[in-house]
């Protein structure tokens, strides 16, 4: 079943009454580093004020997270590969990046197409915790950075494969069950790889 419309005239007169009135109490409340905002969070709270506002119920709402938690990871998983290429020491971890930015990022564009077509807010970066990750590894050098990025490849895709795992069953929109379906036994694959690779890399000097 499809999410409900999000985009009815009335809906969207709506919306745009509500986002006016979020801008001013952000005004008077926020600092006006709008850039110190959280990508994730902010992505989640406009698709549950969406939701709210359409009177959908709590399976969307987890739909959505799904999909925001899908992008964010993603992008993540980029950024990482990518650092990976650069930092790494051995050619088992930049043979590793290069193929998480390629399959990460053919992935990125179908959650992105997907949140389009239903009308969900994906993140524009990475969140807080994210970019403290990315910091992290961005300071180490030498086989601390390999050991150190193996093993979060390991935790983050141990994560990532129970969440799709789950929503291919479970996901109220039959697409995003289908996305989900399609893509579990991917990260599946890429957790064994992330084991290899940690196997490799952890008794490394």
């Amino acid at each position: 079943m499809a999410l409900l419309p999000f985009s009815t005239p009335r809906f969207a007169a709506h919306s745009l009454r509500l986002v006016a009135l979020g801008a001013s109490l952000a005004l008077t409340n926020c600092s006006p580093d709008t850039s110190q905002k959280d990508p994730v969070a902010e992505a989640q709270f406009q698709n549950e004020k969406r939701i709210g506002d359409a009177n959908v119920t709590e399976k969307q709402e987890r739909d959505a997270e799904f999909m925001v938690a899908a992008a964010s990871g993603g992008m993540l998983e980029v950024e990482l590969g990518q650092l990976a290429q650069q930092k790494g020491t051995t050619p088992a971890v930049k043979i590793f990046g290069q193929d998480m930015v390629k399959q990460h990022t053919e992935a990125n564009t179908a959650i992105k197409a997907l949140a389009q077509q239903k009308g969900l807010t994906l993140p524009a970066g990475l969140s807080e915790e994210q970019q403290e990750t990315y910091k992290e590894l961005s300071g180490l050098t030498g086989t601390a950075f390999d050991k150190r990025y193996a093993s979060l490849m390991v935790d983050d895709h141990k994560k990532t494969v129970d969440e799709f795992e789950d929503m291919s069953e479970e996901a109220y929109d039959g697409d995003i069950r289908g996305l989900a379906a399609k893509y579990a036994p991917v990260l599946k694959q890429h957790l064994e790889m992330a084991k290899q690779l940690n196997d490799q890399v952890e008794d490394l000097p």
